[in-house]
């Protein structure tokens, strides 16, 4: 198994091809750069210095926080109180699929919009995007292959999901290496594993 290290120089120099080797959809330019869910404070460093070494040469990087999209997703809705009011009264479970409605029901604020949002302003020639702090959506708030299913066709912009996980296989991705999660192995986009 390669190394984190490893696995972002391999990203890197796909990212500085032309052209670029990351994504093998057009309509669905995305890329996941799998990393070990106890790498995250290293991670958020490597990542940091990618993002310069690619500005350095004239890529524009640009990161999003699922997290920020998630809290802008909770206080658009009901609040963030009301949750926790629901996790008191009927406990966690119940409170994290309403957390699940909010971001997938169209009555309130899907995820996938929040994130076409933030893409719509950028240029798929110059921008490159991080999408950063997945683990915000465990353990089972948002699934990442879903979000990637219903990007499809929603932008052009090359977009890489940092994933903290675990491989299983060659191509089975374990969400936060929970155990009672299914690893999946139906991504239709090029993984750093």
């Amino acid at each position: 198994m390669l190394s984190l290290k490893d696995r972002i120089e391999l990203l890197e120099n796909d990212l500085k091809a032309v052209p670029p080797r990351i994504s093998v959809h057009s309509d669905l330019p995305f890329a996941i750069l799998r990393y070990d869910p106890h790498e995250e404070w290293n991670l958020r460093q490597q990542v940091r210095l990618l993002a310069t070494r690619l500005n350095n040469i004239g890529k524009e990087v640009v990161t999003i926080s699922l997290a920020e999209l998630l809290w802008e997703a909770m206080s658009s809705t009901e609040g963030i109180d009301t949750l926790i009011e629901l996790e008191q009264e009927r406990g966690f479970e119940v409170a994290q699929e309403q957390a699940t409605i909010y971001l997938s029901d169209e009555d309130w604020s899907p995820l996938p919009n929040l994130l076409t949002q933030s893409l719509k302003s950028l240029d798929p020639k110059k921008h490159i995007v991080f999408l950063t702090r997945a683990a915000s959506m465990a353990p089972s708030i948002y699934q990442m292959s879903r979000l990637l299913d219903e990007m499809q066709g929603r932008t052009r912009v090359m977009t890489i999901l940092f994933y903290p996980g675990t491989l299983e296989g060659t191509t089975g991705l374990r969400f936060m290496g929970l155990k009672d999660r299914e690893a999946l192995g139906n991504y239709r986009i090029k993984i750093y594993g």
